[in-house]
C-alpha cells in the first residue's frame, strides 16, 4: 500500500514504505503508458545513511520504460522531501539499472541539482 499518491504537472509521485519495495519493484510498463501521465516517480526515505531517498522513474508512454536518472523528477522530489524531512539539502539516489547519486538543493523560488553526467550527444 503506497504511503503516498499524488500528481503534479506532468507525473504520478508514489511514496512506498521502504526502499526494498522501490529497489524490488517490477512495474506493469503497458498499464502504466496508458496512464494520461509522463511517467511515474516511485520513491522512499533511505534505509541506507549514504542518502536521504531513493526513487524509480517510469515513463514508457515517452518511449523510456525506465530512466536511469531523471533530473525533471528530482526537481518534484526536493520539494516534496523538504516538506516531510525539514532540510532543503539532499543526496538523493535513483536506483536503476545503471542507478545515479544526486545533489538536491531546494531553495525558495528554485531546485538545484549536481551529479555527474555524461554526454551521449551533441548537436545544433
Amino acid at each position: 500500500m503506497p504511503a503516498y499518491v499524488g500528481q503534479n504537472k506532468w507525473d504520478l509521485l508514489v511514496e512506498v514504505q521502504s526502499e526494498e519495495i522501490v529497489r524490488n519493484l517490477k512495474p506493469d510498463i503497458d498499464s502504466i503508458a496508458q496512464l494520461p501521465v509522463r511517467g511515474v516517480i516511485v520513491t522512499s526515505q533511505s534505509d541506507n545513511s549514504e542518502y536521504d531517498f531513493v526513487s524509480r522513474f517510469f515513463s514508457p508512454a515517452q518511449g523510456l520504460d525506465e530512466d536511469q536518472v531523471t533530473g525533471s523528477a528530482h526537481c518534484c522530489l526536493g520539494p516534496y522531501w523538504k516538506s516531510k524531512l525539514d532540510k532543503s539539502i539532499f543526496i538523493a539516489y535513483q536506483a536503476s539499472e545503471r542507478g545515479g547519486l544526486l545533489k538536491v538543493e531546494v531553495t525558495e523560488n528554485t531546485v538545484k541539482l549536481s551529479g555527474h553526467a555524461v554526454t551521449i550527444f551533441e548537436g545544433t
